[in-house]
């Protein structure tokens, strides 16, 4: 019968202890997690877990959990969040993915009747959206690891990034030409770009506004 620890158990020693008690491997517990959540996973940052210089979000908690059939500490309550993978403009570009380190983002509580498997957000910056999205806003999508845009978003709001790796929040409609598109403002007031080339583009599911945003 496996044993329940404590919740008091540092989880860097719980992760451990997971580990132990299935002989995984770090880089083998990262492959399977890298498939199941959104940030990047690889053997350093699991790594990083077991030696406690990296925090374990509760997404993770319960990915590790399911993988290896580990118990979490006793009484440990898990909270599904989200991760925010970075920063979105819609006047000014804003590089996207540049704000936090790989698996660093911090994590916020995931809005009721939402999943978070799958699922991030982009906090909103500045305000030339305004006023349907304010500056610290969450913007929640699901992308997977496919480039392109799919035709599911045109014609709709999506986080998008373009070539230079500047994200966007704008509504997606065909270009000239085969590969670009119009990038149209919500803003009636901003500028809307023409025929850009762009890496992914991905629609918002959730639009969460900055005073019920709860970081963890």
């Amino acid at each position: 019968m496996t044993q329940h620890l404590p919740i008091s158990t540092p989880l860097s020693d719980w992760l451990i202890q997971a580990l132990a008690s299935t002989g995984m491997s770090q880089a083998k517990l990262a492959e399977e997690m890298d498939a199941l959540v959104v940030r990047k996973i690889d053997r350093s940052i699991v790594n990083k877990m077991t030696l406690g210089k990296r925090n374990i979000s509760a997404e993770e908690m319960l990915v590790i959990a399911d993988i290896t059939g580990f118990p979490l500490p006793s009484d440990v309550q898990v909270s599904p969040t989200v991760s925010i993978a970075g920063r979105v403009g819609a006047g000014a570009k804003v590089p996207l993915f540049d704000t936090y380190e790989k698996g660093d983002g911090p994590q916020v509580e995931c809005p009721p009747g939402l999943t978070p498997h799958g699922v991030v957000a982009v906090e909103v910056e500045g305000d030339s959206m305004e006023p349907i999205y304010s500056a610290g806003d969450l913007l929640f999508y699901t992308r997977d690891s496919h480039e392109g845009v799919p035709d599911e978003a045109i014609g709709y709001k999506c986080v998008c990034e373009d070539a230079e790796g500047m994200g966007w929040v704008k509504q997606i409609k065909p270009g000239d030409e085969p590969g670009v598109f119009h990038l149209i403002s919500l803003n009636p007031g901003a500028t809307n770009l023409w025929n850009v080339r762009l890496k992914w583009a991905a629609r918002v599911r959730l639009h969460w506004p900055v005073e019920l945003v709860k970081r963890t």
